[in-house]
């Protein structure tokens, strides 16, 4: 891998965080494109370069993050189930999923189809007024249960939230910050227990990759979020599930 490829990589990763299209996908998916062989190193690098996006929103929501007790214990009770499936199956993703593109392929095609079904068959309520606050501990519990598929590479941990969210009567204003403040436990987490396993084997050369990863992927993030944002008051995710199927499609042909 080279600091092109690395900033390749942050871009990528800075685009496809947030969105219901799965960034580990994205990330598998360009290093077959690029022919980067999954080696240990390039696994964590998927895993670790998510810390640029996050640090996005970090910067982003750094007052409620900070001062607002009850979104940090929601949070954190959001983050339970995650934590606890995450530990479990940490070495069967490690070594069987990761890498995996045809797990991811499977996992963007059935994931496409699951969103564009639930858009066509889901009416928000009226009376949703976008509050976080709103969002009970139950909930916060269950969206959290939600995230946890998206240990599967390919599904995509903000589609499953969304979803989650939705489907418990949520908006999706609501639904889609709260999934944005829900990655940064998660995935801090996720890249730390990596790091703490694997940090120890990596190069100078390869700790200069991952930062040149992390602020690409800190600076695309930032317009990101933003983005998806204004997007969401006037569209549903269909054309994220309609993408989701087309790129599934797209490496199914390539692979034959």
């Amino acid at each position: 891998m080279t600091i092109f490829d690395a900033v390749i990589f942050g871009v990528v990763e800075g685009i496809s965080e947030f969105l219901p299209i799965s960034s580990t996908g994205h990330l598998i998916l360009m290093a077959q494109l690029l022919k980067i062989p999954q080696s240990d190193f390039v696994k964590s690098f998927e895993i670790a370069i998510q810390l640029g996006a996050i640090a996005s929103v970090i910067f982003l929501y750094i007052k409620p993050l900070l001062t607002d007790v009850k979104l940090i214990k929601k949070l954190a009770t959001a983050f339970i189930p995650t934590m606890v499936l995450g530990l479990v199956f940490y070495k069967l993703v490690k070594r069987y999923l990761l890498g995996n593109s045809s797990v991811v392929v499977w996992s963007l095609l059935i994931g496409g189809i699951v969103l564009i079904v639930f858009e066509l068959l889901h009416h928000e309520k009226p009376e949703s007024d976008g509050n976080i606050g709103a969002i009970s501990y139950k909930q916060a519990f269950f969206i959290g249960l939600f995230q946890s598929i998206a240990m599967i590479p390919g599904v995509s941990r903000s589609a499953a939230t969304i979803i989650g969210g939705l489907s418990l009567g949520l908006d999706r204003k609501t639904i889609v910050e709260f999934s944005f403040l829900l990655a940064v436990p998660t995935m801090l987490a996720a890249t730390a227990l990596d790091l703490y396993k694997n940090a120890g084997a990596f190069t100078q050369d390869q700790f200069m990759l991952l930062l040149a990863g992390f602020v690409t992927s800190f600076v695309v993030a930032l317009m990101a979020v933003k983005l998806l944002l204004v997007f969401i008051r006037n569209h549903s995710f269909i054309p994220f599930g309609i993408y989701r199927i087309l790129l599934a499609l797209a490496f199914l042909l390539i692979d034959k």
